[in-house]
């Protein structure tokens, strides 16, 4: 542990009354804040006419803002320069460091701490709500204030360690990209030399209607879209179900959520999906195993021309309204390349999402490695 002496925030912050006019006639950028530690963050650029307050607080590069609602959630930081000059509403107090004791960098590793968050949770208070943060409480907070020198040390060594794993989120973004052109490129190699058949033929329609009992609970399968694959929903108990329908999931199953298939919420089940159930608004489509694997088929409807056929599937207007017509998905002619070419494209598939899941693994890894130094940081331990 460290002998830094602890000081309260009343004495290093000084609260901001830079209130400045709204002019109808101006624009100004707007800031907002991210829950979690996630920093200060443009919130985009409005009118004076579409802001329906008088005045604006005008927050400066290095000052401290935070959501009196969420400061608890960790929806606090410092402005960076390319914010200087930007416009908060009165739920985001902004405060002006003392920068001769205390250096905007460090208090802004620092409030990503979960001491300092759990320290705003408890300057908070009211009912579930309208829980907000309580000024004098917040500035009655303890923190740790070391020499200006050793905050100096502390930052560019946390600095350099983000400055490596942002690197790193940038590589894999390429590895992604470049694995995306691969699938594509294969995919396209191999569709172009097969035939084309509707998917009726291909993988027809399969319903297994559920026959409800009162004493069962029925875990739901919900598509996430943008191919983003299948997730699991709480139990529904028979009683909750009213006149929903429910239909059997199996493992290989080619799944469209009608409401937003045109958007990618296609998917194949998954082992571990068995037992699930889909209501009504998921078709289930069975490839047939001469023709067609259910991975090959949700690739294609993924493609920017999969994606065009079922946005002309699904007639209607804008997000709800755009409903995947049963007999238009049936008729959607797809590819259909000989079954050993689409196994190795499989092959392919496979590998890709081995590597992911892995550089998922080693994110999730990392993710926890900067709490776990900072911790260490602001206990006088790097």
């Amino acid at each position: 542990m460290s002998n830094w002496p602890r000081v309260e925030l009343g004495q290093l912050l000084t609260k901001s009354a830079d209130w400045i006019d709204i002019s109808p006639e101006a624009c100004y950028r707007e800031v907002t804040v991210r829950l979690w530690g996630k920093g200060v963050v443009a919130r985009g650029e409005v009118s004076g006419s579409d802001i329906a307050a008088s005045s604006r607080l005008r927050v400066r590069s290095g000052q401290f803002i935070l959501s009196r609602i969420d400061a608890r959630n960790g929806a606090l930081g410092v402005v960076p320069p390319a914010l200087d000059g930007a416009v908060v509403s009165s739920d985001f107090p902004a405060y002006t460091l003392n920068t001769e004791r205390l250096l905007p960098e460090f208090l802004g590793w620092l409030c990503r701490t979960a001491g300092f968050v759990d320290q705003c949770r408890a300057a908070s208070e009211g009912t579930t709500n309208r829980v907000r943060l309580k000024e004098h409480r917040f500035l009655a907070c303890m923190i740790p204030l070391p020499p200006l020198a050793e905050q100096r040390r502390i930052v560019a060594k946390i600095d350099a360690l983000a400055a490596k794993m942002g690197e790193l989120h940038e590589l894999w973004t390429a590895v992604e990209y470049d694995e995306r052109r691969l699938l594509l490129a294969s995919y396209h190699q191999i569709a172009e030399s097969g035939r084309r058949l509707p998917m009726a033929e291909v993988a027809p329609l399969v319903r297994r209607p559920v026959k409800i009992s009162m004493d069962q609970v029925y875990p739901e399968l919900g598509i996430r879209s943008f191919g983003k694959g299948t997730f699991h929903k709480p139990g529904l108990a028979a009683a909750d179900l009213g006149t929903k329908r429910l239909f059997r999931i199996e493992p290989g199953d080619l799944l469209f959520n009608i409401v937003f298939a045109w958007e990618g919420a296609v998917a194949v089940a998954r082992a571990q999906d068995s037992g699930r159930f889909g209501s009504h608004r998921f078709l289930t489509c069975v490839p047939k195993p001469e023709l067609a694997l259910p991975g090959f088929l949700c690739f294609h409807f993924l493609t920017e021309g999969g994606l065009a056929d079922l946005l002309a599937a699904s007639p209607g207007g804008a997000g709800r309204n755009r409903t995947l017509g049963i007999k238009a998905l049936e008729s959607i002619q797809v590819p259909v390349p000989c079954i050993d070419k689409q196994r190795w494209f499989h092959s392919l598939q496979t590998k890709v999402q081995e590597m992911r899941a892995l550089r998922a693994k080693a994110g999730e890894e990392l993710e926890a490695l900067l709490p776990s130094l900072l911790d260490r940081a602001f206990a006088g331990e790097l």
